[in-house]
């Protein structure tokens, strides 16, 4: 698992994990509570063998127990990938596909900013959404939007200093945002 982000309530998250789930935490990261969270409402399955509705269940309860900012990549080994963002869109995420350089098939990946996947001739790009989930397997992809806030927040930063200017945040050129935000700036 690789995040994007930082918890508000990470010592409250800490304290459920070592107290209430038994689990040991061995970092200061974010990350590792992440993991460990996704790991433990996977595990109240009870299944050796998931399925996609057990990870979407999983991530719908770290919807519920995390709060902050976060844009999540995972690899379920034997599963696939999975993907998927805060509920109020605060950290980026983007998600494509490629013909695959074999030939058959396709190529998918997961990036914080559009011009990854662009450099790497990945087309298909697409925002994911704030409160979706994206899983891909070896038969499909299957997105679901399982949090709808009222209220989207992108981070101002990733627009005015963390994005490469030829990238794309939701839609929108960060290049075109900092000229926006100076024309703005400037008219005050």
């Amino acid at each position: 698992m690789a995040h994007n982000g930082n918890l508000t309530n990470d010592s409250e998250l800490r304290h459920f994990l070592d107290y209430e789930a038994h689990r040991h935490i061995n970092t200061d990261s974010d990350s590792e509570l992440l993991l460990n969270i996704f790991a433990n409402n996977l595990q109240k399955t009870g299944k050796f063998r998931i399925n996609e509705q057990d990870i979407f269940s999983a991530v719908e309860g770290l919807y519920s127990e995390c709060r902050g900012a976060y844009a999540v990549t995972a690899m379920l080994a034997g599963f696939g990938l999975i993907g998927f963002r805060d509920p109020h869109g605060i950290r980026p995420l983007v998600f494509g596909r490629r013909k695959s350089l074999s030939g058959k098939g396709f190529d998918y990946m997961f990036a914080s900013e559009s011009v990854v996947l662009d450099a790497l001739d990945f087309t298909d790009i697409e925002d994911v959404q704030p409160g979706e989930v994206i899983i891909v397997s070896k038969s499909a992809v299957t997105r679901r939007r399982l949090v709808v806030e009222e209220t989207i927040a992108p981070c101002i930063f990733e627009y005015v200093y963390f994005a490469r200017p030829d990238s794309t945040i939701d839609g929108i050129p960060v290049y075109n945002a900092r000229l926006d935000m100076g024309v703005k700036l400037a008219r005050k």
